[in-house]
């Protein structure tokens, strides 16, 4: 059966032939990932669905998964994290509506979405507002589920609190200061260059050079000294020390990524300031909780107080291009069409001719 010409009745289970991204063993190092394109036969049990993939996400852990850094991983598979498309086959509820998700275990555990179609569980599928695009919905996943993740174990930011987002531009850090600046929380970015903030808030918000400025004294400048009640750490610990020195009474770390895992901890400064830290691992994550994760917030994106990351054509790659997608440094998001998208650390696949990747 060719399910992306028909729309299969909901009662059936037919084999779905689907072109698909595999990758057959661990990779060096991204230049050396070594994708392949080859038809597999899928078919889905009771509580699963079919999606007509039309756009797929390519995440940094997509290639770090890839080059052996997630021992978990399993070889061969299809990669892929992040997905946007319409249901083919499968409960009648679901038939023909246009869905988007992610997972931690889609294209690491298991195969995943680097390709025309995936088998996933209905309960792991996010019904698409109208508002949003299938370049856009493909590109939400892995970014919001981190960063509300971040805030659920954190506790969520309260209107006049201070909320430091260190690596603001990154999409996590974006879809922090969304969370946060929703909620009514005061939000200080950091970056490493000249830059201004890239993407939406709702409310204004400062930004501090690291380059150039004392992180921990100008964010107890702009806090009147009380220091920051959350720090959302997106790099690790490059700004470790900074976000400790940044911290107010009682004040919490989100940690969500290293660059060495080793760093100096000063345990006294720690007890005695009643600080917390959260480390926040989305790999391991179900489809169905992360999927549960991105509901919470869909009143965020209906209401405008969230948007989806804008998806650059440049950065689109069909699927027949996995290898371009993977190798470049970024977001990247599938399409199962013809192309990959993406803007600044977003990239995507599409598939119906190819693939594309993310961040």
């Amino acid at each position: 059966m060719n399910i992306t010409n028909r729309v299969a009745d909901s009662e059936s289970n037919d084999i779905v032939e689907a072109i698909c991204v595999r990758l057959n063993a661990k990779a060096a190092d991204a230049a050396s990932i070594k994708p392949v394109i080859e038809r597999r036969s899928l078919s889905r049990s009771s509580d699963e669905v079919v999606v007509a993939i039309e756009v797929a996400g390519v995440n940094p852990s997509d290639v770090k998964a890839a080059t052996g850094l997630m021992p978990h991983a399993v070889f061969p598979r299809t990669p892929g994290r992040d997905f946007s498309g319409v249901v083919v086959d499968g409960p009648r509820e679901w038939m023909g509506k246009a869905v988007f998700g992610t997972s931690g275990d889609l294209g690491i555990r298991r195969d995943g979405t680097h390709a025309s179609h995936l088998v996933i569980e209905a309960a792991a599928l996010v019904e698409k507002p109208s508002t949003i695009s299938m370049d856009e919905a493909a590109g939400i996943g892995v970014p919001f589920v981190t960063a509300v993740e971040g805030f659920r174990r954190s506790g969520m930011p309260k209107p006049g609190k201070h909320v430091l987002i260190m690596g603001v531009n990154g999409k996590v850090g974006q879809a922090a200061v969304q969370l946060a600046t929703w909620q009514g929380a005061k939000v200080i970015g950091v970056v490493r260059k000249d830059e201004p903030y890239e993407g939406h808030a709702n409310a204004p918000i400062e930004i501090v050079n690291s380059a150039t400025t004392n992180v921990a004294k100008r964010v107890r400048e702009l806090t009147d000294g009380r220091g920051a009640d959350i720090v959302f750490n997106t790099v690790g610990d490059p700004y470790f020390r900074d976000a400790n020195g940044s911290l107010a009474k009682a004040g919490c770390q989100i940690l969500i990524a290293a660059v060495h895992k080793i760093v100096e901890f000063n345990i006294l400064e720690f007890y005695r300031g009643r600080h917390t830290y959260v480390g926040i691992d989305t790999l391991a994550f179900s489809s169905i909780e992360s999927a549960d994760v991105l509901r919470s917030v869909m009143p965020g994106f209906a209401g405008g107080f969230l948007r989806p990351f804008p998806i650059a054509a440049s950065s689109i790659y069909p699927l027949s291009d996995a290898k371009g997608s993977l190798c470049r440094r970024g977001r990247i998001v599938a399409r199962s069409h013809c192309a990959a998208s993406g803007s600044r650390n977003d990239w995507a696949l599409r598939s119906q001719s190819s693939a594309a990747t993310t961040k």
